[in-house]
């Protein structure tokens, strides 16, 4: 049965629901007061965040972090053209101490993604988050009670949440446009590079690489560890399943209505094209089973492609999600738009589009002013990010997982079971077993 639109604005994470209590944020009043923001991580994605953010209307970037010295440098000129010079901070924890900074844009490693936000949130400060979320499932969980213990807004960088094309492909899924939908498939099919093969050896000068390292093991410098090399390393990332898959792997359990996580996880896959240092597979093929009560029309399945070695598009889209109703079919990328069809495989109907950023930027502001949960709100993220972290640790072990999605534990399985947490090194980042303890 079709939804109305309220209701799927609540239930999808379009509009801003779960009001909050104002006397418990420090926020900016109205919209006209400016809102002081940082940016921790200036590599790519972080640039992508300055440029963005020195055109929003009533945002100040204050300052920007990084532990290289020529990204920094780099990060201060591009933030000056807002018209004021920010500050330039190595370490990060001079940003969280600013009183006058009410947010702050975490586009580190993975590795770095929940110890910066722990921190950020026990600072103050509303949190804007790269993807994945957290580098394993139980950081995720730590990040969902510190948002919510300290009553702020943690916004993650899924930017289809916010983006038009996938907003109305997602409504229109809820209002019956293919009828029920059982089945999704999510692909992730691009030509990455060889990252080559490296041995141990000095930083550069101009990298601070120990604080780079931050929380996670200590292990000796490597050029093919950084800078962006670095998501293919178990210590820092999350392979391209977390990197790239997770856009489309959210979109995919968003499409399909699950909000929860799957009970079941099958997995294949490993190095079948690049002969290099990378730890993470170059192919997965991931199957997610979400029991819902068990009885037939209730079950749903998740099914994640990846091969990273090829530039050829899968039905007319390189990364993407295809949805299967008992009615209908909605083929759909989030970097071109959606073909959605009828009987007889006739199209019915199509939208092009393409990731709004500054519309993700305006969302989380906006939850900032109005006491509000943004559209990509930490525990939606959570979920999806979850994906990643089970889909991987499934094709490491080689094996059918089972998962309790109340507790967040891998079932009867010694080798698997301790990977939905990590270690860490003796740091003044490393999260506490409990968050805040």
């Amino acid at each position: 049965m079709a939804t109305n639109r309220r209701k799927f604005m609540q239930q999808a994470g379009l509009g801003m629901a779960a009001t909050m209590s104002a006397a418990s944020w420090a926020r900016a009043k109205d919209d006209n007061e400016r809102l002081i923001v940082a940016v921790i991580g200036c590599g790519g994605m972080g640039t992508a965040h300055l440029r963005t953010l020195i055109t929003h209307k009533n945002v100040e970037v204050a300052a920007v972090c990084d532990p290289d010295r020529q990204r920094l440098s780099a990060a201060v000129k591009l933030a000056a053209k807002q018209g004021r010079e920010p500050q330039s901070v190595p370490d990060m924890r001079r940003i969280f101490n600013d009183k006058r900074i009410n947010a702050v844009f975490i586009a580190t490693p993975d590795h770095w993604h929940a110890p910066a936000t722990l921190l950020a949130l026990a600072a103050g400060k509303h949190v804007y988050v790269e993807k994945p979320c957290s580098h394993n499932i139980r950081e995720g969980r730590l990040m969902i009670e510190a948002a919510r213990r300290h009553r702020r807004v943690v916004q993650v960088g899924t930017q289809s949440r916010s983006t038009e094309h996938v907003r109305t492909a997602m409504q229109m899924l809820r209002e019956g446009a293919i009828g029920d939908i059982l089945m999704a498939r999510v692909w992730n099919s691009q030509l990455r590079r060889n990252i080559g093969r490296a041995k141990p050896g000095n930083p550069p000068e101009n990298l601070d690489y120990d604080l780079w390292v931050g929380p996670a093991p200590m292990v000796p410098y490597q050029a093919n560890r950084l800078h962006y090399t670095w998501h293919w390393w178990y210590n820092f990332g999350t392979g391209d399943m977390g990197n790239d898959g997770v856009h489309d792997l959210d979109i995919g359990r968003w499409g399909l209505g699950v909000e929860t996580h799957p009970a079941t996880i099958a997995a294949l896959g490993g190095k079948y094209f690049f002969d290099d240092d990378q730890q993470f597979p170059d192919t997965q093929s991931v199957i997610f089973e979400f029991p819902g009560n068990g009885k037939i029309g209730q079950k749903k399945q998740l099914i994640y492609e990846q091969h990273i070695w090829t530039p050829y598009k899968l039905e007319g889209y390189e990364n993407g999600n295809a949805f299967y109703g008992t009615r209908g079919l909605l083929v759909l990328g989030k970097e071109a738009g959606w073909r959605l069809y009828g009987p007889r495989n006739k199209e019915i109907k199509s939208m092009t589009g393409r990731p709004d950023l500054a519309a993700h930027h305006r969302n989380f502001f906006d939850a900032i002013r109005k006491n509000a949960r943004p559209n990509g709100d930490i525990e939606i993220n959570h979920l999806s990010s979850s994906l990643c972290h089970l889909g991987n640790i499934a094709t490491r072990v080689g094996r059918v997982l089972h998962f309790d999605p109340k507790i967040e534990e891998i079932e009867n399985d010694k080798e698997a079971g301790p990977m939905v947490r990590r270690e860490y090194r003796v740091h003044w980042a490393t999260p506490r077993v409990r968050a805040e303890e």
